[in-house]
């Protein structure tokens, strides 16, 4: 007996030895550190991922047993646990996506995979375009290409930003008590080829997300490196010019830097020239300072300068009057730039924790000259309007992260604090003609608006749950100096507000996973109305409840299907181009999403969106309960080519169904179908292509809206569409240079 018990004892010891935790870190080619890359055991029992910092625990490994490492955008590789037990650095090199490497992980962001497919496969030509690479989301254009685009997403007709907030790398896009409309977002001071990946979320349910995440959250970043150095030369129709530049300096273990610059100008296909110029300017150094410290600072620039044919009306169209491309007033356009800078530090602590801060500072100018009703308030100079900002914008973040192990769970608690100042000056909403003269000044004075705000956040894994509760606060002061008022009299307000958040996910395995979110997110109103007003409420809530799987179908065959609704408390609309707030109400909307990615072969990759939303204004009449311009269907679609014999190329298709353009649906704003495509071929260091827009050349409608107005030989005033017309058949043709 006493021998069978030390055999027994001696296996026992002889297999605990042998069967360890072994721990590493995945990084790539630079050494950054790949969170939520896959670790499987060669016969696939075990497996996890790695942490935001890169690092992985897998259990009960042998010394000798095969490991089998994978990310999304990276090759798959193979190592074998070494000899002895230290810590693996694994290094991953870059390649095409391949969705059979690609797993369902433990972490609420899941939902990623698919923008991040739209990325890596498919090209865009401005920093604004990347915003359709989020399922669900649509973008117009209607000022010249040099404003910020309009953005429609889950129900909703976001203007410029209203109800999504936008940023890069924490830092804000989205600006508060704009001069032309609260949350304006313009994203034109990014270079495309300098976006790296899109973080995202649909509804208010991240903690660490605040002002404007009502229907959802965008979040980009940026190459902390280029692998090369390019440079990109661009023409075609309608006089379109583009040059890209993009330097690598450093690319060290340790150190990379590199500069980008591009230069774009258009006339556009409209009958008055757009005469549209952008510059733009980004320097970005990356240091590891040590083996827990990196940090990584960021300066950009741009500046951007058009004229535009603003929208038209329907019956001047009709009539014969002007063509589609034709202008009432061809004076409109303007002038606007961004300067930034902004720094990220992580440092890494005890036990896979961490401190991670950012902080950045803004300078930016802003001027518009618009017309949207003509001669309506003015039947001899016109009713154009010159609407104009210099805004400085500084603040900053700081999360901490701790890993806990409570009662046998798992659990990451997230905190963090976040301050943010804006101070626009002289913002102002003017009467003026030809862009020249200033007839009479409406709204004229300094906005200075601060939040600050603290979150904290955790997540519990509870066998195959994750359990993630959160919660915001966030404090609002609202102030404005009106220098049209004779007396000096600064005005202010105070406002705070609590937002709980609870999302629970389950895997049922590394296919399929199923999510049930809530939470309460909210939009501010312009600080100009809440000062001098009297609004009922500086901060709607908004309440959201989202149910949903991303299913793994086939290893190749990746979907996602949600529904979901969301209720505002109140929809304080702050109208920029009259200054005045139209409240219209409680409103409630509800929909379906769905999202499928296809890779039938290794070299073409099939996309597809389609969003249904059923959007409706509360204690109003049934008959009159629309939501101006709010999308009811959505659709986006491509087949992209990427073959290894250098061939690349694809179409891609959007859709927007009729929809509502006013309460009572007796004025309907048309839906489109437009098709895009591309083709090209890369000899290695050079490539060539060609870029279509509207191959079908197709007559649509970018964006529409119900409006009164009055031509100048008309005696009565007409409410109907106008809109401004959709880019005809357009090619672009490129070629680029790697060294």
């Amino acid at each position: 007996m006493k021998k069978a018990i030390l055999l027994i004892g001696a296996t026992l010891c002889a297999l605990n030895l042998l069967a360890q935790n072994f721990t590493g870190q995945v990084v790539d080619p630079t050494g950054k550190s790949l969170a939520f890359a896959n670790i499987y055991s060669q016969n696939r029992t075990k497996h996890t991922h790695t942490d935001e910092n890169g690092y992985f625990t897998i259990k009960d490994i042998k010394k000798g047993d095969s490991l089998i490492i994978s990310h999304i955008g990276f090759k798959t590789i193979t190592r074998v646990y070494p000899a002895k037990n230290k810590l693996l650095i694994i290094k991953l090199l870059r390649s095409n996506i391949q969705l059979r490497n690609v797993v369902i992980q433990k972490k609420m962001d899941a939902l990623n995979l698919f923008s991040d497919i739209n990325v890596q496969t498919s090209p865009v030509q401005n920093a604004q375009e990347v915003l359709l690479k989020v399922p669900g989301l649509m973008i117009g254009q209607h000022a010249g290409g040099g404003k910020a685009e309009q953005i429609f997403l889950r129900g909703f007709d976001i203007d410029h930003g209203t109800d999504v907030g936008i940023s890069v790398e924490n830092m804000p896009v989205n600006m508060v008590s704009h001069a032309h409309g609260q949350g304006y977002a313009d994203m034109h001071f990014l270079i495309p080829e300098t976006i790296e990946k899109i973080n995202f979320g649909k509804g208010p349910y991240d903690a660490d997300k605040g002002n404007f995440t009502t229907a959802g959250s965008v979040d980009l970043q940026l190459k902390d490196n280029l692998d090369e150095s390019l440079l990109k030369i661009e023409g075609g129709q309608f006089n379109t010019k583009r040059i890209l530049g993009m330097l690598n300096i450093l690319n060290t273990k340790k150190q990379q830097a590199y500069i980008a610059t591009e230069f774009n100008s258009t006339d556009g296909p409209f009958e008055s020239d757009q005469n549209f110029t952008r510059s733009n300017f980004m320097a970005r150094y990356n240091a590891k300072l040590s083996n827990s410290n990196s940090i990584t600072v960021s300066a950009s620039h741009f500046t951007s300068k058009w004229d535009a044919s603003g929208q038209i009306p329907e019956r001047a169209v009709a009539d014969g009057s002007i063509s589609r491309f034709g202008a009432i007033d061809d004076t409109e356009g303007g002038q606007t730039s961004r300067s930034n800078i902004w720094l990220k530090h992580t440092k890494l602590l005890r036990n896979n924790d961490y401190v991670k801060s950012n902080f950045y500072y803004s300078n930016y100018s802003f001027e518009l000259f618009s017309n949207f009703t003509f001669f309506l308030a003015d039947s001899i100079n016109g009713d154009q309007i010159r609407q104009y900002e210099d805004r400085n914008l500084y603040g900053g973040q700081i999360e901490y992260g701790k890993e806990l192990n409570l009662l046998k769970k798992n659990m990451l608690i997230k905190t963090g604090i976040a301050y943010r100042s804006d101070q626009s000056r002289d913002n102002e909403l003017s009467h003026t003609k030809n862009r020249k003269t200033t007839l009479e000044q409406d709204q004229y004075g300094d906005v200075d608006e601060t939040n600050l705000s603290a979150y904290a956040n955790a997540e519990i894994e509870i066998g195959d749950f994750v359990v993630q509760p959160g919660i915001r606060f966030d404090h609002f002061n609202f102030g404005y100096q009106d220098k049209l008022n004779p007396t000096y009299d600064p005005l202010s307000n105070e406002e705070v507000i609590a937002s709980p958040k609870l999302n629970i996910l389950y895997n049922y395995n590394p296919q399929l996973q199923f999510y049930l979110k809530n939470g309460k997110g909210f939009h501010s109103n312009d600080s100009r109305v809440i000062t001098s007003q009297g609004v009922q409420r500086s901060l709607p809530a908004a309440y959201g409840t989202d149910i949903g799987i991303i299913w793994k179908a086939r290893k190749n065959l990746f979907i996602n299907l949600a529904a979901w609704q969301l209720y505002l408390q109140q929809e304080f609309v702050y109208v920029g181009d009259a200054g005045i707030v139209e409240p219209s109400g409680e409103t409630s909307r509800r929909g379906i999403d769905f999202s499928i990615r296809y890779q039938p072969k290794p070299w073409l990759y099939i996309s597809g969106d389609a969003n249904y939303a059923y959007a409706r204004s509360l204690g109003t009449p049934e008959a009159e309960s629309y939501i101006p311009l709010a999308p009811n269907f959505t659709a986006l679609g491509s087949v992209q080519l990427l073959h290894p014999s250098g061939w690349f190329g694809g179409l891609r298709i959007r859709h927007i169904a009729d929809r509502a353009a006013n309460e009572d649906y007796s004025l309907v704003a048309e839906g489109y179908t437009v098709t895009d495509g591309n083709l090209g071929y890369n000899f290695g260091n050079i490539e060539c292509g060609l870029n279509i827009k509207n191959v079908f050349n197709i007559e649509w409608n970018e964006t529409q809206f119900a409006t009164e107005s009055r031509l100048r030989n008309e005696a009565e005033a007409v409410e109907e569409i106008h809109f401004t017309p959709g880019t005809p058949f357009g090619a672009t043709a490129y070629v680029s240079f790697k060294f």
